[in-house]
């Protein structure tokens, strides 16, 4: 199965994923700004690959003047929804149809992975001003956890293609290799929501490794996450703990391309 097919089927899900999906934990805009280097207040963003625009708030909630950049109908149609007041432009990091040196921020929220970082790195930083950065992050499960680790485990058996879009910190290497002048800074946010079992189960449908499948092959696997989790949980409150992996870029003063 191709990458864009994976890329593109949140589109079917995305009131899904805007309900169930989590959010952003204040630590990490917290992270963001110290990595930035000043307050994020007034500065002005590209929110890429903005999704139902969960990210896009966060920033907004934090001053940041802030467009969405979001190439999918039915993920910008949400955003829409939900944000109406926050410019959106259908497009992708590949192509940013945006001048020259005319914003602080860029920022991919669980959204780089779909990006080729050939392209999308040095529109990223054609688009960023001196002392802005490309800030990329990914609400990853805990897996120190042991019920999040069995968890993990079994949906990789289940689904070959689950867990195949991990990312780790090693983005940060893969991008100074294509612009060695890179310095990555790397945070890491750890946090907890609780959420109803129902919603647990609702968020594992909306990633794409369950989304590109059809429904009869995928509701045995949910159903026997619902017993399990059930069990472990018996009050139906499920305790999601999660890692938020920052890496942020600053663009450099000069590039290899200047």
């Amino acid at each position: 199965m191709r990458t864009s097919d994976f890329a593109t089927s949140f589109n079917a899900v995305a009131a899904e994923y805007a309900a169930a999906r989590p959010d952003y934990p204040p630590t990490l805009y917290d992270a963001l700004e110290e990595a930035f280097g000043r307050s994020l207040a007034g500065a002005h963003g590209l929110d890429v690959g903005a999704g139902t625009g969960k990210a896009t708030r966060g920033l907004s909630e934090r001053g940041v003047q802030v467009t969405a950049v979001e190439p999918g109908a039915g993920m910008a149609g949400q955003l829409r929804t939900a944000s109406p007041g926050v410019p959106l432009v259908r497009a992708s990091g590949d192509a940013l149809p945006f001048a020259d040196a005319s914003v602080d921020l860029v920022t991919y929220a669980q959204a780089w992975h779909w990006t080729r970082p050939e392209v999308a790195l040095p529109e990223a930083l054609r688009v960023l001003r001196h002392g802005g950065g490309l800030a990329l992050w990914w609400n990853t499960n805990d897996r120190t956890v042991g019920w999040v680790d069995e968890q993990a485990n079994r949906l990789r058996e289940s689904l070959p293609q689950h867990g195949a879009h991990d990312i780790t910190r090693i983005v940060g290497h893969h991008l100074t290799a294509l612009e060695p002048a890179l310095q990555p800074v790397y945070r890491e946010v750890t946090w907890r929501r609780t959420v109803p079992l129902a919603t647990h189960l609702a968020n594992l449908a909306t990633h794409s490794q369950f989304a590109v499948l059809d429904p009869e092959e995928t509701r045995p696997v949910l159903a026997r996450e619902e017993a399990i989790v059930g069990e472990l949980f018996p009050d139906g409150l499920v305790e999601e703990p999660y890692v938020v992996r920052l890496t942020y870029l600053p663009r450099p003063v000069r590039l290899t391309s200047d």
